[in-house]
């Protein structure tokens, strides 16, 4: 093993270890207050959707021989960047959302207090339905293309590469609007209080060595369609990172300290309870 593939190895495991640790601080967080008040459901329900799809393309990237074979007749002979740990990382992120996703959508479960944020938005139901629907569609089409299951590819029909592509796109889209309900209610809350500012420190660094390990490996292979191969794992370390600044001037700088000034934020200090409770 040469030096850089072993950082390789070891950016791919550091980040593996940071992204699953940021799933951690929220759920934690959410059961100490015995509350969800002050975050969103959104973020964890999308993530769900998110996190399947990301599982399903990794693990035929990395395990099946047709999907590989199509992939290297499309690009020059090179075999996808996708390593085990990131197998590993979808299939956790995924159950760790679905804990997440029932403090919000079950708090009787828990024992929570019932909060403004355990609906999900119009808006995220909507891309939850659009994403399946649109993932539906490219397999109905690859299903009657003749060529579909040629390892050379295909030429120009499409082939099952194609189906776990628009599979992957999920994961892009989800990981690209995901945010946007969060940092919206810490706006509208001026405060991040009940939102983890460790889930998004770790999410950063996690996203820095992802980037990271891409890198390292196309330069092994000496060619960057590493990258342009396998831009959902490009942008998820880049789109996180932005939001993640966007947190980070939040929780540091704009609202530093803040309690909020309406019921979510009293709620987040213990108070305000039984407004909280005629929510549901």
């Amino acid at each position: 093993m040469s030096l850089l593939e072993f950082f390789s190895s070891v950016f791919g495991w550091i980040y593996f270890i940071c992204w699953s640790l940021s799933f951690y601080p929220q759920s934690m967080l959410n059961f100490s207050r015995k509350s969800t008040s002050g975050t969103t459901v959104d973020f964890p329900l999308i993530n769900c959707l998110g996190f399947l799809s990301y599982a399903i393309s990794n693990y035929a990237f990395y395990y099946s021989p047709l999907i590989r074979a199509q992939y290297a007749s499309r690009y020059h002979g090179l075999t996808p960047t996708v390593q085990f740990n990131d197998i590993t990382f979808a299939l956790h992120g995924l159950l760790l959302s679905i804990i997440t996703t029932s403090q919000y959508l079950s708090p009787r479960l828990w024992s929570f207090t019932p909060s403004k944020g355990n609906k999900p938005s119009r808006l995220i139901l909507g891309i939850i339905l659009g994403c399946i629907v649109g993932v539906i569609c490219v397999i109905f089409i690859v299903l009657s293309s003749p060529e579909r299951n040629d390892p050379s590819g295909g030429g120009h029909g499409w082939v099952w590469l194609d189906a776990i592509y628009a599979i992957s796109y999920v994961k892009l889209i989800v990981t690209l609007i995901k945010y946007t309900p969060q940092v919206l209610v810490n706006y509208r809350n001026k405060s991040t209080k009940g939102w983890s500012i460790v889930q998004i420190l770790l999410d950063f660094t996690g996203g820095v060595l992802s980037i990271g390990q891409q890198g390292i490996d196309s330069w092994l292979q000496g060619d960057w369609s590493g990258i342009t191969g396998n831009p959902v794992k490009f942008a998820l370390g880049n789109v996180s990172m932005m939001y993640d600044a966007v947190f980070i001037t939040q929780h540091y700088v704009l609202y530093k300290g803040a309690d909020g000034k309406d019921g979510e934020g009293e709620g987040l200090l213990g108070e305000g309870r039984d407004e909280e409770r005629r929510i549901e």
